[in-house]
């Protein structure tokens, strides 16, 4: 995962795509091209859509460099929004044609949001936090053992991965949020929900 360029890196790159520089956008796509892919990925489920759309996005940022303001945004989000606009607007075509209800579609664009929210934030969190989480997510340790991995205490190995963890909460909606904390009624001894 790449991590956020620095706002100076933005503004530089900006100024070379608006001269047209043809290895500026080289650059950019080497560093943002496998984020495109895989947020359009996420809304589309289809592979040749996808590269369909990192063609679009770099196509519209070669064309229209003046359009991203370093000053509201880093590039990686902007091109993260015009990835998720361009992917949301293919879905509710292929939705128009017939290929899927508007409630499908608009269930899996809610997905694609919360995972893009997700994905910036983990990106986008200290190290340390980055680091238990990954740990724990990845390597399926419990506080104790990502202790171990990170050199740190059991009590500090807690709080971080608390921390990461309230921080990806921040990803969902508010009803998403309800939804993943309300388990689904159990019935009752006899059978009753």
């Amino acid at each position: 995962m790449t991590t956020p360029a620095p706002p100076r890196w933005d503004r530089k790159m900006q100024q070379r795509l608006a001269r047209g520089e043809e290895a500026a956008l080289g650059e950019l796509y080497d560093r943002y091209a496998s984020m495109v892919h895989n947020l359009a990925y996420r809304v589309l489920d289809d592979d040749e859509a996808a590269d369909q759309i990192t063609r679009e996005v770099f196509g519209y940022v070669w064309e229209n460099p003046d359009d991203y303001d370093p000053k509201h945004s880093s590039l990686r989000s902007w091109l993260a929004a015009l990835t998720q606009r361009q992917s949301v607007h293919r879905l509710r075509q292929y939705a128009s044609r017939g290929h899927s209800t508007s409630d499908e579609v608009e269930a899996r664009v809610r997905e694609a949001n919360t995972a893009a929210r997700a994905d910036f934030i983990v990106t986008s969190m200290p190290a340390p936090l980055r680091d238990a989480l990954e740990l724990a997510y990845r390597e399926r340790l419990d506080y104790r053992d990502a202790a171990a991995g990170l050199g740190v205490s059991a009590d500090e190995s807690r709080r971080r991965l608390r921390l990461g963890l309230q921080l990806l909460s921040t990803a969902m909606e508010p009803g998403e949020v309800r939804q993943a904390r309300l388990p689904a009624a159990a019935p009752d001894h006899r059978g009753q929900p």
